[in-house]
């Protein structure tokens, strides 16, 4: 690696040729505080939080744009610097909504954070006070320009990470802010309901709905029988909302603090995560023996199935019709558990804990209500955030849980499941079922680390049975457009693709614990937090989704064959073409 030398607070350093200040400092120990910029996405340079001393140049500097060289010399905790970034502090204060002991961000709030640190109160400057009415037209979350900084990192996500680019800034000066096009509400726009731009939001202008109360009320009435499913990515990241080092697998303490919640039922969407592999991967086979549309492409991402809904509906006919483990879980529930306990489907409540915002979408998607009657799947959709907060409420001391196990009746997995929560994981898991159906063979190695890491698209050839299986995996929806392009194009043959949203699946999802940009930038959030599920994988006995006990009971006693008529009904889903209104 080609290096330089400089010095940072008089003291010497070599460091990395071509990086900017901010990650030079970065890698010598020296944090440069920062609000706009976010790593490869958002350096813009605009906020001048990050501004520091170069000797020579005429006046501070934005660390996160400039660049380092040979000699260079910078002060970043002078008394012009600190003055600088205070009176940034307070100009941004002065045009802030700074009722911050009711917002959800109080105490993780990186604006709050750099004002403590910098001791600003905000009284000094008074600015216009522009007042915006609170958006919560979509189903997934709620916007709050009083509290917006204009840092545009909600604006860089939406539109680079994602391909969507609903939102953008708008008028000028005071009256400056970020909107939909024709200052139309985020529910009429073409949004995914992603929830990328909340993870990145410093502030408490953007947040997810917040659905606790509901599950409050339901787990306080006697007449419900309320029952939890998380996804497989929360155990990898709930322990986050608690201070636990980021990777860190908290599944048991997880099932605990649920249990201590007052759950009738603790399950694990792991469990229908299996059944979406028997039906998925009997559906590629299918397809690929009987001229089905192919490339056959997932269906668990919601965020996903609605980009494609919205701006492909030509390749509808390419998505698995097989519901995606959320509501495979709520299906199961409502039919096949509520037959085994005597119990009424109108009685049952199942909330699931999702890393996904765009899950609070999917619940109400028609074409989900396995018991027919107008009984929905599954009735509340809570993020990894909300049930951090619930647990808080709760007075649950987190990290001082026994690990528990989930309960039998739906909580028993596969090591194939629980990969699910990261990019590559399901087509992986797809795999491992798929090529003993193909061959009726058991398979020798049940690893396909072609589709492992967080790369944004993954490409490999399998020869299974005398057949070549070209597969694609992608992760976030920019390079989900840019695979779907070169497909229509004729470019690229694929058999099969898993698609995930959220840059690096799940266990990057818009309903994730918040992480600082101080951390987004510099540590491998996706890499941590997928390195957790795959351990628990590679630890199971069972790795395959066909090889679990309870899927095959419940096949036999009451689906009967997968990718069958009762199976059908219960387990696959339609879709429906999107008009853009702009």
């Amino acid at each position: 690696m080609e290096t330089v030398n400089i010095k940072i607070n008089g003291v010497s350093y070599e460091v990395a040729a071509g990086s900017t200040i901010l990650e030079a400092a970065h890698s010598v120990g020296i944090e440069i505080p920062t609000l706009c910029y976010l790593k490869e996405i958002n350096e813009i340079g605009a906020c001048r939080i990050c501004v520091v001393e170069v000797k020579g140049a005429r006046s501070l500097v934005t660390a996160c744009v400039y660049p380092v060289n040979e000699g260079m010399e910078i002060v970043t905790n002078s008394e012009k610097v600190m003055a600088s970034r205070r009176t940034n502090l307070e100009l941004l204060l002065s045009t802030h909504d700074q009722n911050c002991l009711s917002c959800v961000r109080s105490t993780d709030c990186e604006l709050q954070k750099l004002c403590r640190d910098y001791g600003v109160d905000g009284r000094r400057f008074t600015g216009s006070q522009e007042h915006y009415d609170i958006d919560d037209s979509a189903p997934h979350m709620i916007r709050d320009n009083n509290k917006c900084i204009l840092c545009r990192r909600c604006v860089a996500a939406c539109k680079a990470n994602q391909a969507v680019g609903v939102i953008g800034p708008t008028e000028r000066g005071f009256a400056t802010h970020i909107a939909c096009a024709f200052e139309a509400p985020l529910g009429e726009s073409p949004c995914v309901s992603c929830g990328q731009c909340i993870t990145v939001c410093p502030t408490g202008a953007l947040t997810e709905k917040d659905d606790t109360d509901k599950v409050w009320e339901a787990l306080h009435d006697p007449n419900k029988h309320v029952v939890v499913q998380p996804a497989p990515s929360v155990r990898a990241t709930l322990g986050e909302c608690f201070g636990m080092p980021i990777g860190t697998n908290v599944e048991g303490k997880m099932v605990a603090a649920l249990r201590r919640l007052g759950f009738d039922g603790v399950f694990d969407t792991d469990t229908a995560a299996d059944f979406t592999i028997m039906e998925e991967a009997t559906e590629f086979v299918h397809r690929v023996k009987n001229g089905g549309a192919l490339p056959l492409i997932t269906s668990c991402s919601p965020g996903w199935v609605k980009f494609c809904e919205t701006y492909y509906p030509d390749m509808i006919p390419n998505l698995s019709s097989c519901k995606s483990p959320q509501q495979m879980f709520g299906a199961l529930t409502k039919t096949y558990y509520a037959q085994k306990m005597g119990l009424d489907p109108h009685d049952i409540v199942c909330v699931s804990v999702m890393p996904c915002t765009a899950k609070k979408f999917e619940i109400g998607r028609d074409d989900m209500s396995a018991a027919g009657d107008g009984i929905p799947d599954v009735d509340i959709s809570i993020t990894t955030r909300e049930l951090g907060r619930m647990i808080q409420r709760a007075g649950i001391q987190f990290q001082q849980l026994p690990d528990e196990d989930f309960d039998p009746a739906l909580g028993e997995s596969t090591g194939a499941s629980v990969i699910f929560g990261a990019t590559g994981g399901v087509m992986e898991a797809a795999l491992r079922t798929a090529v003993e159906l193909v061959t009726g063979e058991s398979a020798p190695a049940v690893d396909y680390k072609e589709v492992r890491g967080t790369a944004g698209i993954k490409e490999a050839t399998y020869e299974v049975g005398g057949l070549k299986l070209n597969v694609c995996v992608a992760s976030g929806l920019s390079n989900c457009d840019q695979v779907l392009k070169a497909v229509k194009s004729g470019e690229k043959h694929y058999d099969f693709i898993e698609f995930m949203a959220c840059p690096g699946g799940c266990v990057n999802g818009g309903g994730q614990p918040t992480q600082p940009a101080s951390v987004r930038n510099f540590v491998d959030l996706r890499g941590l937090r997928a390195k957790a599920l795959y351990d628990e994988d590679a630890a199971k006995a069972v790795r395959k989704s066909h090889e679990n006990s309870l899927l095959k009971k419940v096949y036999a006693d009451y689906l009967g064959e997968p990718g069958g008529e009762k199976a059908h009904h219960i387990l696959h889903t339609s879709y429906v073409k999107r008009e853009k209104l702009f």
